[in-house]
């Protein structure tokens, strides 16, 4: 007897909506036998030898991101992502195909095998095409919006992961404003755009007098957000000398200045947000394991654009009509939905506001042919006069920085040595590949 149908399924039980998937394992083989295992749900999982990669696997053909897998209402939907060595299934080469039951596909030259349990997974669905500003009615977003309805009014820390663009900081300010601490302060920490030396006086102040340079006392941050919550940004860059110090205070609720003998007692809600995976930097001694469960007490997965497609005319629609005169969506041009959906919008949301931006301003601009997004060329010639000066200038800014990334990549052919050559963080120049959709090169 053949095997049920791996698939995804919307029901409505007690008034509200629900998906519904089977409990499944992928279990991913290397040629020595060594197996690899990861839960299979609603996110997509990326596969491959890359850092990014949800399941990874060194040393056995496969590519940095070499396919991804997804549970759809269809069955399991296997994508190659235009590796090196390909992706079989029975075989024969594939592009993108549902997996049969029981059937195996190859990766390189490793083995994917997805094995289901019994049980099946129910997960709510808001019954909101939004949360806050953040604006989605695809089932992945819907289910992101129930888990965050649902903690809003806890005192719990929360994680956010997910890519770069996708959209974290609108869902931080949500869960602020729908919590208890509404009245109190939001405080933004960018872990990544602070200089190492300065982290510890930024997050917990200093003295006059503490160090060379500090003419003046402050709070911190930490202390600022006392009563409210503190959003830190970009966790996965703070520095590991840094880790213990954040953890201490947060499991204390207590902060002390620099050059300062006393702690003082605050009340804040932690919110953190990353693009990295931090369980891959706990193994790799880049993150403390203890400071991931302090922080991940509640974890949400904010998708990427890609996987939530469905979404895209409700958020074009919106951003046309942010504007100042807003721009009703009939005056699109009839083929332009149908290329954002072709498009993989490597910078997700925010790549695609400035795409909508560039759209409302001339309509027959050349769009994105690529993943890795348009061209400076192809840009060159807008009409950047008819904007204001803050969004002329972003727009400006955006495709300097990622043709001069794109130069400095591929002219130093990594991002440490493009990070010493430009004279910057090697933490800035991944943040900069994942927000323009540069990804290192594929040598697998």
């Amino acid at each position: 007897m053949s095997e049920a149908p791996l698939t995804v399924t919307l029901t409505r039980e007690g008034g509200r909506d629900w998906v519904q998937h089977p409990d499944a394992e992928l279990r991913l083989t290397a040629p020595g036998g060594a197996e690899h295992r990861l839960q299979l749900g609603l996110r997509p999982v990326l596969i491959g030898s890359g850092p990014d990669c949800v399941l990874r696997l060194d040393g056995a053909g496969l590519s940095r991101r070499h396919c991804e897998v997804q549970l759809t209402p269809k069955g399991v939907r296997l994508v190659d992502l235009d590796s090196k060595n390909g992706t079989r299934i029975l075989g024969v080469a594939i592009t993108s195909a549902l997996l049969p039951p029981g059937v195996g596909a190859q990766l390189g030259h490793a083995q994917l095998q997805v094995v289901p349990k019994r049980s099946v997974v129910s997960v709510p669905l808001s019954s909101q095409p939004r949360f806050g500003e953040a604006l989605g009615l695809s089932v992945p977003m819907r289910a992101l919006f129930a888990v965050l309805e649902r903690v809003a009014p806890m005192s719990e820390p929360v994680l956010l992961t997910g890519e770069s663009g996708t959209g974290k900081e609108l869902l931080v300010r949500a869960l602020h404003q729908h919590s208890r601490r509404a009245k109190g302060p939001l405080v933004v920490v960018d872990c990544g755009a602070i200089a190492p030396q300065l982290i510890e006086s930024e997050l917990f102040g200093h003295l006059r007098g503490a160090f060379s340079g500090a003419t003046a006392e402050r709070s911190g941050l930490l202390a600022e957000a006392d009563g409210g919550t503190l959003f830190l940004d970009e966790i996965g860059e703070l520095p590991l000398e840094m880790q213990p110090r954040l953890l201490r205070a947060l499991e204390s609720g207590e902060v002390r200045k620099v050059g300062e003998s006393q702690y003082r007692r605050i009340d804040v809600r932690v919110v953190a947000a990353t693009h990295r995976d931090l369980r891959a930097e706990v193994a790799a001694g880049r993150f403390r394991e203890d400071l991931l469960y302090r922080l991940a007490v509640i974890e949400a997965h904010v998708p990427a654009l890609r996987e939530r497609k469905q979404d895209l005319p409700l958020l074009v629609e919106a951003f046309l009509q942010a504007r100042s005169p807003p721009v009703p969506l009939s005056e699109v041009p009839a083929q332009t939905l149908a290329l954002f959906q072709a498009y993989d919008w490597p910078g997700n949301v925010r790549e695609l506001r400035n795409a909508v931006a560039r759209l409302a301003v001339t309509p027959h601009a050349p769009l994105p042919p690529a993943r890795g997004g348009a061209s400076p060329e192809a840009r060159a010639g807008q009409a950047l006069v008819h904007l204001p000066l803050k969004e002329a200038r972003a727009l400006v800014v955006a495709d300097f920085e990622r043709a001069y990334l794109a130069a400095q990549l591929e002219a130093h052919g990594s991002a440490p040595a493009a990070a010493r050559a430009m004279g910057v963080s090697r933490q800035l120049v991944h943040r900069m590949q994942h927000e323009y959709g540069l990804a290192e090169r594929d040598d697998g």
